[in-house]
């Protein structure tokens, strides 16, 4: 047993599922685990057990028969249960994932998926030290809520983060924070100056990029009186203002060559030059740098000292960028909303689940400060009380969200082609069972009769929707969409003709010069030839 299943230990947990197969496996897996498993069928028997006794856990299907886990999960609220739930559903859509943590669900697993994913997750909501009475949170998100409690976040590449600071942040190492613009590096900076030793000394933030490169060597190290044209009297650096404390470096990237040699100097023998001086003055700095720029590709063309980058990056933070950790979009502006209503005493209630879909479907180029503006813009130009709606967002979220590509819908390989009825007749049986398409009368041709190239017409009633598909908030590219279909119908009556395009251009209802041009522009379908260039070697004519 490892020590994360030794943390899971008599944790009393319910599994709620009405697919008993399903129920039974997650019950002997956890019990292996050491867990206390109680099962359920379905939501009413879930809220009967939890009448009864307190669980450190519940695992909760969406789709029941009785009640379904969003029901449960309203429910227990008006009773007052405090709830530790972990949803589980086939159905894994954004909509869900938002309306299952609105509701208190700290996380969505989406079925089918593996016994080791339920392990990660169960540990990472219920894992740590047992104390009476219950259990104790996970030390990560201690950590972070005593040192960084504005960095709000669930999601395990940021938690692996505060794991990485507990360890580091007592000790006087220099780190490197690496990370897009508006991810968080300087919260990150001052988090591991307020959980080391030196949290009583002063934390000195220095923005290289915005200072002129004539002027950043003063800054960083002070200079003499008359060092230069202007300097009427001497001024002391960050260095020197941040000593027995932490300077942090943000846009490291941007120092200049000829000042990167001389900071250098600084983090080896811990004393620095000021402008206009000859003796070097002793420092004692913690180092903390950032940027978003990629520093090991700089020294390899050496726009970055090489030995600099090698002695900053002894430590390096690599902080997610928002788009990565989407399912923490909710409790992030949940908490710029509660801190905006608070300061401005208004009755702001949250976002609808349509105004978060679009919010999760972004992208968020400026990270989690861009999220952070755009909810104060919602909030200044909201009308009323309420939610925060679809509507009150920016028009370039919006307009980003509706021009997000979407994924080709997969073009399924056709089935292997045995003849065994005339080619006149149109077999269903290749189309997808979930096409809708399924159930069309026979419309082919009358075997090779060029009298009559096209397919009769089908009643539009029939057609139904050709995939399963739920258009998404944003839109989609219905080129993109229609010429996946009509590629996978192509590729079909290619399949049950043998390559023969003249056949195939029949069964499709189409001249055999619009097929040619369909398959050339749309890539060939795989097992069939290219068109020859010269109409004489055609053998399907």
């Amino acid at each position: 047993m490892s020590s994360d299943d030794s943390a899971l230990r008599d944790r009393k947990i319910l599994i709620v599922d009405d697919h008993e197969p399903h129920r039974t496996l997650l019950a002997n897996y956890l019990g292996a685990l050491g867990c206390e498993c109680t099962c359920a069928g379905g939501g009413a028997e879930a809220l009967a057990h939890l009448k009864k006794r307190e669980f450190d856990l519940v695992l909760l299907d969406l789709r029941m028969d009785d009640l379904d886990g969003m029901e449960v999960l309203k429910r227990a609220r008006v009773q007052n249960v405090a709830l530790r739930c972990i949803m589980m559903s086939a159905e894994g859509t954004i909509s869900h994932a938002v309306e299952a943590i609105r509701l208190g669900a700290k996380d969505f697993l989406v079925k089918p998926f593996e016994l080791e994913q339920l392990h990660e997750t169960v540990f990472r909501v219920v894992g740590g030290r047992q104390v009476e009475g219950g259990f104790a949170r996970d030390p990560r998100s201690l950590w972070r809520d005593a040192h960084a409690p504005d960095m709000i976040g669930e999601h395990t590449t940021l938690l692996e983060v505060f794991l990485v600071l507990e360890r580091i942040s007592h000790t006087d190492c220099t780190v490197l924070v690496l990370g897009e613009s508006g991810t968080g590096k300087e919260l990150v900076a001052r988090a591991i100056h307020h959980a080391s030793g030196r949290r009583e000394q002063p934390f000195v933030p220095v923005n290289c990029g915005a200072i002129p490169e004539t002027l950043i060597e003063s800054e960083l190290f002070g200079h003499a009186k008359g060092a230069y044209t202007g300097a009427t009297q001497a001024r002391e650096g960050r260095f020197a203002v941040a000593d027995h404390g932490t300077l942090f470096l943000d846009e490291i990237g941007e120092m200049s060559l000829a000042v990167q040699v001389k900071f250098l100097r600084v983090l080896q023998e811990q004393e620095f030059v000021p402008v206009g001086e000859t003796r070097p003055r002793k420092c004692d700095v913690r180092i903390i740098a950032a940027t978003n720029k990629n520093l090991e590709e700089m020294a390899g063309i050496g726009t970055f000292r090489e030995d600099l980058f090698y002695r900053l990056n002894l430590i390096p933070i690599h902080l997610p960028p928002l788009r990565d950790r989407t399912d923490d979009i909710p409790r992030l502006s949940a908490h710029f909303l509660t801190r905006l209503s608070k300061r401005r005493e208004q009755t702001l209630t949250g976002f609808t689940d349509n105004a978060l879909e679009a919010m999760m479907n972004y992208t968020w180029p400026g990270n989690v400060r861009e999220l952070e503006n755009t909810v104060e813009r919602m909030s200044l130009l909201h009308q009323g009380s309420g939610m925060l709606e679809l509507r009150d967002l920016p028009p370039r979220v919006m307009e980003a969200v509706r021009r997000r590509p979407v994924a080709p819908l997969p073009i399924p390989d056709p089935p292997p082609f045995e003849r065994s009825e005339p080619i006149g007749r149109l077999e269903t049986s290749v189309l997808p069972h979930d096409s809708g398409l399924g159930a069309l009368p026979h419309a082919g041709v009358a075997g090779d009769d060029d009298s009559s190239p096209f397919a009769p017409p089908l009643d539009p009633k029939l057609l139904g929707s050709p995939y399963p598909f739920q258009l998404p908030v944003g839109g989609i590219i219905l080129k993109d969409v229609v010429q996946a279909f009509e590629m996978s119908l192509i590729s079909q009556a290619l399949a049950r003709t043998n390559g023969n395009r003249n056949k195939a251009a029949r069964l499709l209802g189409m001249n055999r010069t619009t097929l040619v041009e369909k398959l050339r522009r749309g890539g060939q379908p795989r097992g069939v030839d290219p068109e020859p260039s010269d109409p004489r070697q055609r053998v399907d004519d």
